[in-house]
């Protein structure tokens, strides 16, 4: 049997791991209530509704501690790619900005109800984002990171509407601007019964916290 390998805070999975796990600690908040707040961070959204192609997130959502996320994300600052400084961080609004977009994307679908989604978010310094949600998108592997494109997309802009359709605006069809992108082979009921069966066989982590699967790895605890 081999040896566990011993446990270092400081390895940059760890780092990342820490900063996810803070994010799953806080309190989940209703998506379309939220005030506005300065920072740049991570977040997770919850889907808890009615909408049967999702039923089994929908059922480890309706608890005060949900589990696994409809969608992962991350809003850095403008600028940030370019080398912004770390003080613009905290002047941005961009996450919660961010998931104010959101908010109206699923306010306009046909389908879905706002009320339906709670989220967590998380301030964090610009270095730990993209890491934070890398690693949240591993672990969960959300279905609007994965299985259906399109959640977070904005709108092209007049002259660039020959692109396909999003996989999402085709489930829950309602945004005006993807209407006018060109029709996909796929259509909605299609969509759904990829999502049903990818659901149904999809092996979910036992638990949302980062560490109680990293103690699992590593002291090969049952």
């Amino acid at each position: 049997m081999s040896e566990p390998k011993p446990y270092n805070p400081l390895d940059k999975k760890n780092l990342g791991a820490s900063v996810a796990e803070a994010l799953l600690g806080r309190k989940p908040r209703q998506l379309g209530d939220l005030e506005s707040f300065h920072g740049a961070g991570i977040y997770a959204i919850y889907y808890r509704g009615n909408f049967k192609p999702y039923w089994r997130l929908s059922e480890l959502s309706r608890t005060d501690d949900p589990q696994v996320p409809v969608y992962v994300g991350k809003a850095i600052p403008a600028g940030g790619r370019k080398g912004a400084s770390a003080s613009d961080g905290v002047k941005s609004k961009a996450l919660a900005n961010r998931l104010r977009e959101h908010a109206e994307s699923i306010a306009t679908s046909e389908n879905l109800n706002v009320e339906d989604f709670l989220c967590r978010f998380l301030v964090v310094d610009d270095i730990w984002i993209p890491l934070g949600e890398s690693l949240l998108i591993a672990k969960f592997a959300p279905i609007w990171n994965t299985l259906i494109d399109g959640f977070g997309n904005h709108d092209p802009g007049k002259g660039r509407y020959e692109g396909m359709r999003p996989r999402w605006d085709v489930l829950h069809p309602g945004r005006s601007w993807a209407l006018k992108c060109q029709p996909r082979p796929e259509n909605a009921s299609q969509i759904a019964g990829e999502v049903e069966a990818h659901l149904a066989a999809l092996n979910l982590p036992i638990s949302s916290h980062f560490y109680v699967e990293e103690k699992r790895a590593h002291y090969k605890l049952t």
